[in-house]
């Protein structure tokens, strides 16, 4: 996830609370999904932006997840997102995120 990317989860979440910000991820390979769901959630583990050292614990998922899916008009679906869903494998991009997911917060 790209600094600039991270500075604007981390002004959203802050302007609009972080039980109001969920982020959608489109990585397309498992690796860099869980990436970018452990920096959203957890802390950048590069610490080298923005959530270096700070832990959002912000709900997190992939696009290709049933949940979010759900949610998005078929039209919509099909135009933007559906040639992907095709070519990607979501059942592994799934589990990369939903493992991030599962972690437990830090108690502070």
């Amino acid at each position: 996830m790209d600094l600039q990317s991270q500075e604007a989860i981390l002004r959203l979440a802050e302007t609009h609370g972080r039980d109001q910000v969920v982020v959608i991820l489109g990585a397309p390979d498992p690796e860099a999904a869980e990436i970018s769901a452990e920096t959203v959630r957890l802390g950048d583990p590069a610490y080298a932006g923005a959530l270096a050292g700070v832990q959002l614990g912000l709900g997190v998922y992939h696009v290709l997840d049933d949940e979010v899916k759900a949610d998005i008009p078929p039209e919509v679906w099909d135009e933007q997102i559906g040639i992907m869903a095709d070519i990607l494998e979501a059942d592994a991009l799934n589990a990369a995120v939903a493992a991030i997911r599962a972690q437990p917060l830090d108690a502070a």
